[in-house]
């Protein structure tokens, strides 16, 4: 399938949140506390300002030379935009002035970094940790036995605010394969903050599955093909 024309863009976002309201419906969720980002990874500006258009303000970008250019041209005012990439530490510098919320740290390299680039800039760097509950070789992210280790490293740091975890489950044609990844995560939130580490976000679920991971607990969800149509490359 091509990517949609700019006219299907409003409708498939209706679609979207339509399906954000009836997970959380089903499990007694307001669906206010699930924010919506769109993934513009090879999106046109063009595509993102229609997305605008229809209301999104969260927008996700995974490599930081295509989010400058695009940040740069949109301009910030009013929109959110989050880095959900694998962060090389130095593309840190970048990252902390042009994001909002950086979903990838996964090192404590990656988190001293973030807070010296921070530090540098007068801000505190909202981040989350990313989880690889998998541990697949082909995907980033801390271990899940670690994860608790690295908050606590991350929480002496004056310059990073840790809001919460991601993932990425593996891909599998069936959505229901994902949720025991997103169990494990909210478990693991759980878990970190009965031992002092309390966290407010999960970021997990995408187009095939946001329904289980926000019926688990996710208050992000990244959803790139339901919204803009299949990816160029």
């Amino acid at each position: 399938m091509a990517e949609d024309s700019m006219g299907d863009i409003e409708k498939n976002l209706g679609q979207v949140r339509e399906r954000i309201e009836h997970a959380a419906a089903k499990v007694g969720r307001d669906p206010k506390t699930i924010k919506l980002i769109a993934v513009t990874k090879t999106v046109t500006i063009e595509r993102i300002q229609e997305a605008i258009a229809a209301g999104v303000v969260s927008f996700g970008e995974n490599y930081i030379q295509e989010a400058r250019q695009k940040i740069e041209e949109i301009g910030p005012a009013g929109l959110q935009w989050h880095f959900i990439g694998h962060l090389q530490q130095n593309k840190a510098k970048y990252a902390v002035r042009l994001f909002d919320l950086i979903h990838s740290v996964d090192s404590i390299n990656i988190a001293c970094e973030l807070d010296r680039r921070g530090a540098a800039a007068d801000k505190v760097v909202e981040c989350l940790i990313e989880v690889n509950l998998s541990q697949e070789n082909s995907k980033f992210g801390i271990s899940k036995a670690r994860a608790p280790e690295l908050a606590y490293e991350m929480a002496g740091l004056q310059n990073i605010s840790l809001k919460g975890l991601m993932t990425i489950p593996p891909y599998a044609d069936d959505p229901e394969a994902a949720r025991p990844y997103f169990i494990a995560l909210r478990e693991l939130k759980e878990e970190m903050k009965q031992g002092g580490i309390p966290l407010s976000d999960l970021s997990m679920g995408m187009s095939i599955d946001l329904e289980a991971a926000i019926e688990e607990g996710a208050t992000i969800v990244r959803v790139g093909r339901a919204i803009f149509g299949e990816r160029r490359v």
